[in-house]
């Protein structure tokens, strides 16, 4: 068999592995995933004529609907990701990633059974909190279907870029509880993004911390693509705040799994 074929067959096995963890320990998964579902429900339900009001829509609550989705679609691969954060810390704490190391597979095929299998869950938990803001009044009416196919795309790649920072978070993390720690800022700069209010309506000296950051633009270059909105430098700024992550997660991750052991 050649060295590509033996790649992709290791790695289709760790992908397995992986997905088989997720099914038979769903309640790390479901807990991630209730934190977006009630956010949205929140300030759709609660918040949703006020703020509405405050961001110059009106006192309407499907204005806001439109205006929160996207964010929230976006904290839905933030949170879903530090569950492989835990998973991956728990592999390299449990002494099966040991194991693996004295087989004869391809070292690169772990990683990337983790990373596939975290893409997977990302966009199937997206496709669950879409259908729920489906279901409670969101509604896309202006998106072509070219703009829906990069929407998607878009998803993907954020969920790439931070499943592999998240791996590398696990790799270094003593156990699952401080890799759960250490991926916590995954759910908490979508809550100080644009998330749930536009940047200018943030106090001056917190500005720059919404707006510099990977989520605001692959926000704003979401909502644009759903809503029909202008996008203008978030979309090139977006793409480059994924690749670069992705990047630097790949060799950040691979470069722990490759050190010695202790």
């Amino acid at each position: 068999m050649s060295s590509l074929t033996l790649t992709l067959r290791d790695s289709s096995t760790m992908l397995r592995r992986n997905l088989l963890h997720a099914r038979r320990y769903p309640s790390l998964t479901l807990n991630l995933l209730l934190t977006p579902i009630i956010l949205l429900l929140l300030f759709v339900y609660v918040f949703g004529d006020v703020m509405s009001a405050g961001i110059g829509g009106g006192a309407d609550r499907s204005e806001y609907i439109a205006y929160v989705v996207p964010g929230i679609l976006m904290m839905t691969i933030g949170g879903t990701v530090v569950g492989t954060a835990v998973s991956v810390s728990n592999d390299m704490t449990e002494g099966i990633i040991a194991r693996f190391r004295t087989m004869a597979i391809h070292r690169g095929s772990v990683l990337v059974g983790h990373v596939i299998g975290s893409v997977l869950q990302s966009v199937a938990s997206v496709v669950l909190v879409g259908a729920v803001a489906v279901a409670i009044g969101f509604r896309s009416t202006n998106a072509t279907a070219l703009e829906w196919l990069a929407a998607f795309g878009l998803m993907a790649l954020v969920a790439l870029a931070l499943t592999w920072i998240a791996v590398g978070m696990g790799m270094v993390s003593p156990n699952a509880e401080a890799a759960s720690n250490n991926a916590l800022p995954l759910i908490v700069l979508p809550l100080i993004s644009s998330a749930f209010v536009p940047v200018d309506a943030m106090p001056g000296w917190f500005q720059p911390i919404a707006e510099y950051q990977p989520f605001t633009p692959a926000i704003e270059t979401l909502r644009g693509l759903l809503l029909g909105t202008e996008i203008g430098h978030n979309g090139w700024l977006a793409v480059t705040w994924c690749l670069a992550l992705s990047v630097l997660g790949y060799f950040w991750s691979k470069a722990a799994f490759n050190r010695d052991p202790k």
